[in-house]
């Protein structure tokens, strides 16, 4: 039966719903869980299938860029032919694309099943927060179901290192991918009796042609820019750059010309609102990017268990929940540019306690800055999204959250893309200099490809070449980690000047008006003229 909900009282949620929140609170958290699992399989995967540096750097981010690329169109999908079937398909092909990464025998086959993954997930996001806003309609209890959603994100943070440490320490580094697995059969099973069922007809096919120029135009700009970090300026890194930028060019056209884009342009009218997206991406740039290199210092270079690596890695966990869930009551409090240009200057001394990282055995050194800046990015992590919403006009909050959404993921990816590019660089140039004399032919070439992979031949030398080896690569490394570690410094202290006089006027969005236009975004649904197809009991 069709319910008007624009107009009609707010029912209220029973059991079943509460169950159903439940079931699509699990793939929340498991989402949470892969960023920290995939970073602790790193040196593993990494001595078992010897990709280069490039290749380990898609494999690690090759997931958020289709995710953040999809994310629209899959919410758009998720209307017309239903976000519950959206959903179960999604999580099968979630689960399948789990067991091939688990089970993958060389690089291109982990980045090819990584790539289904981001695909995949690209539908459980606007998928499971637009149907907790069908399921709970009642103001209080939708907001308690999406700070339990929120929550449970939270604790797939936390317990990632753990679970995932656990599992490095029992099974092999493809394990850790079939995490996912139980839990989307659980979904499959459940969904279909927990969940109701939600379309939207009235919303226009989404525009692929559009999708495929993001997404295509994206990773040749990507890839052009991880080949000059690998090898120089090339033909074909130039060719990879110079295809990005042309096929950016085309998607910006063509979003000019649509009725219906994919992109909202007009959104991005606003300085307040371009500055608080440009912000939001570069705080997640340079919390991915922390962690990538922080993960890879733990094991590689101080020489921890992958269980231990996750307990050390549980100080910035909390610190950034510290910061993130303290930023709201500080916001109430504080004028909100101060609250965040003062989170970013704390980011900025996180990295500068970072750059004084000089030895391996500088775990302390490297634990508290990444502390400091997980800490001071909680506010901006947080915040972000209502602030680029409290930017846009309230008629187009949907498109302005979905917008946030992408840029999150975008933001996450690039981190690894563009400050792992660098530091990469900066070890491979390093280690050549550093180079022990009188190593066997190839195996040089062999440790500069990843410090995971001079970790590895190191152990296939003798005692003495093998020790000198692994000095110069742990040093590398480090060097490698104090640039980048400068590098995220200067972007924060930026970032905390844009914050204190760019975003001086902005503002959280206040409560939604009672029925507004139904939107395709990612993270914030509206409900006028949508078609809930089965309603949960009364």
């Amino acid at each position: 039966m069709s319910t008007d909900v624009g107009t009609a009282a707010a029912p209220r949620a029973t059991r079943k719903e509460w169950l159903g929140l439940a079931v699509l609170a699990l793939p929340t958290m498991l989402m949470a869980m892969d960023l920290t699992v995939l970073h602790l399989a790193l040196p593993a995967l990494t001595a078992d299938l010897r990709p280069s540096n490039t290749e380990l750097l898609w494999i690690v981010d090759i997931y958020g860029f289709l995710t953040a690329g999809f994310l629209i169109t899959m919410g758009a999908i998720g209307d017309r032919i239903g976000r519950r079937r959206l959903l179960m398909i999604g999580a099968f092909a979630f689960g399948a694309a789990s067991v091939l990464s688990a089970f993958a025998v060389d690089p291109a086959m982990l980045i090819a099943a990584r790539a289904l993954l981001g695909l995949a997930g690209s539908t459980l996001m606007p998928s499971t927060l637009s149907l907790i806003r069908i399921m709970f309609q009642d103001p209080k209890q939708q907001g308690v179901a999406i700070g339990a959603w929120t929550g449970f994100f939270g604790l797939g943070t936390v317990i990632g290192p753990l679970v995932g440490g656990a599992f490095l320490e029992l099974f092999w580094w493809g394990s850790v991918f079939l995490l996912g697995v139980p839990i989307m059969l659980l979904l499959i099973v459940c969904g279909p009796v927990l969940l109701p069922e939600y379309r939207n007809e009235s919303v226009a096919r989404p525009d692929f042609p559009s999708a495929v120029l993001s997404i295509v135009g994206l990773l040749g700009l990507i890839y052009g820019l991880k080949r000059i970090a690998e090898d120089g300026l090339t033909v074909e890194s130039g060719l990879g750059i110079v295809v990005g930028l042309v096929l950016g060019a085309l998607f910006i056209s063509r979003q000019r010309r649509l009725d219906q884009p994919l992109l909202d342009l007009t959104l991005f009218r606003s300085k307040l609102f371009d500055s608080a997206l440009g912000m939001l991406l570069l705080a997640t740039l340079l919390n991915s990017a922390a962690q990538f290199f922080v993960m890879q210092y733990l094991q590689l270079a101080h020489g921890l268990p992958a269980i231990q690596a996750g307990l050390w890695s549980l100080p910035t966990t909390v610190a950034v929940m510290i910061g993130a869930m303290g930023a709201p009551a500080l916001a109430s409090r504080m004028k909100l540019s101060t609250l965040l240009a003062g989170g970013l200057a704390v980011t900025a001394l996180g990295m500068v306690v970072l750059a004084q990282v000089s030895d391996p055995s500088d775990l302390y050194v490297v634990v508290a800055g990444a502390a400091v800046v997980g800490l001071g990015l909680g506010p901006m992590i947080s915040l972000g999204t209502g602030l680029i919403v409290g930017a846009a006009p309230p008629e187009r909050a949907g498109a302005a959250s979905a917008t946030a959404a992408t840029g999150t993921d975008l933001g996450a990816s690039l981190g690894i893309a563009a400050i792992g590019s660098i530091g990469f660089a900066v070890y491979r140039a390093d280690l050549a200099d550093k180079l022990p004399e009188g190593l066997p032919a190839g195996v040089g070439e062999t440790a500069k490809d990843t410090l995971a992979a001079a970790v590895d031949v190191a152990r296939t030398l003798p005692a003495g070449d093998g020790s000198r080896l692994l000095t110069a690569a742990r040093e590398a490394f480090v060097y490698g980690l104090q640039v980048t570690a400068v590098a995220g410094a200067v972007i924060a202290a930026l970032l905390a000047l844009g914050a204190a006089t760019l975003l001086r006027n902005a503002r959280m969005p206040g409560p939604p008006p009672a029925a507004e236009a139904a939107d395709s975004g990612a993270t914030a649904e509206s409900l006028d003229g949508a078609k809930p197809l089965e309603k949960a009991d009364s």
